[in-house]
């Protein structure tokens, strides 16, 4: 702990808590609520946790508590919750992480207006993924590069704003949510477009504490009436939802294809009451053309009108082609292969989803982040 929680641990060490059983309960409150408002660095929960129960010790032992454990069970049961919320939260990274991710999206915008998107590769990991909409994914530093300069050949960008809007340390990664706007024209006609829409940046820490970009994820919240100019037939590219998936051979392989036919099923039952439950309560989902929604309530509502809009589906396939484990947190790069018809009309489509689950107290794995758009 620092300096602040160390004077205000000292104090709390010199209440006479023997005399009064209560105060030894409310500074126990206390004392949780300063590790979390204190504390500069908060993504290490479990460690403070342990720091916390310490503490308590010293008090049961200095003021001999011996016909006070209840109340001690109590304090340490206040902190055990605690630490769980901090666990499950979507935690804020430290100071350092973000001036560093503030200034990847400096030069982000700097290389597009400038037509230089070389400048960012320092920032690439080797096998880095591009998951535009419209667009199939893109693996790899060189494919990338390309994307980004057939890009900036193509639309001349007038103006580039990144707003982040919030940064979640996972553990081994931490994910950038972001809003953007793009304004620009069409090279060859001279034509004005606009582009504004949700992104993740998905970032993967190294052994010496760097960081290196593993993900960019994008959709658009607006229809778009020229999708087809946002296509890249040059650039290489990764058909994922056509490629092998991931090889059920270990526990969250398995527990992620399990939940994948259930969302199939779902779908294409259209089951909004069902499909509810896949997302925890403080859910951000990011629909293609759509505005992102926020917690239960908005997802609810989104689900509830989705489903009576959707079409029958002949065929709904749901993959994935990666998966990393980190604990608390499961990152999930799924695809989808959709046959449907509505009417006299048919056809079908493809599309991804970039999701981050996350573990509840009650074990089970629930959708905390979603983007999605069509390939």
């Amino acid at each position: 702990m620092g300096g602040g929680d160390a004077n205000l641990n000292n104090l709390m060490c010199r209440i006479p808590y023997h005399r009064c059983p209560l105060a030894f309960c409310i500074s126990s409150i206390i004392l949780c609520r300063s590790s979390l408002i204190l504390k500069k660095d908060i993504c290490k929960p479990f460690f403070r946790f342990a720091k916390l129960i310490r503490i308590f010790y010293k008090l049961f032992k200095h003021n001999n508590m011996k016909h006070n454990k209840p109340l001690l069970m109590l304090a340490i049961f206040m902190s055990i919750s605690i630490s769980q919320a901090l666990a499950q939260a979507g935690i804020k990274s430290d100071d350092k992480t973000i001036v560093y991710l503030k200034k990847f999206s400096s030069d982000c915008i700097k290389s597009m207006l400038n037509k230089t998107p070389e400048t960012m590769s320092s920032y690439f990991d080797e096998n880095v993924r591009l998951m535009p909409a419209f667009q199939k994914t893109i693996i790899g530093e060189s494919a990338v590069l390309s994307y980004y300069k057939a890009f900036s050949n193509r639309f001349n960008i007038k103006e580039y704003q990144r707003t982040e809007t919030e940064t979640d340390d996972l553990g081994r990664m931490v994910l950038e949510v972001g809003l953007f706007t793009m304004k620009m024209e069409l090279n060859a006609s001279g034509k004005p477009c606009e582009l504004t829409g949700t992104y993740f940046d998905l970032w993967g820490k190294k052994a010496n504490g760097s960081l290196s970009l593993i993900t960019q994820a994008w959709n658009y919240d607006h229809a778009i009436d020229f999708t087809r100019q946002l296509k890249f037939s040059e650039v290489a590219y990764a058909d994922v939802a056509l490629s092998s998936h991931v090889p059920i051979n270990n526990s969250i392989s398995l527990e992620l294809a399990a939940l994948n036919l259930l969302i199939e099923a779902t779908v294409s039952q259209h089951d909004a009451f069902i499909w509810s439950q896949f997302y925890t309560g403080d859910a951000i989902v990011c629909q293609s053309g759509l505005q992102l929604f926020r917690g239960k309530k908005e997802i609810d509502g989104f689900l509830a009108a989705h489903c009576r809009e959707l079409p029958v589906f002949e065929k709904l396939n749901v993959r994935n082609d990666r998966i990393d484990d980190l604990g608390a947190y499961v990152i999930e790069y799924a695809s989808h292969i959709a046959i449907v018809r509505n009417g006299d009309w048919s056809g079908s489509g493809i599309g991804k989803d970039l999701r981050v689950w996350r573990r509840e107290k009650d074990g089970s794995l629930k959708i905390f982040r979603q983007l999605g758009s069509y390939d």
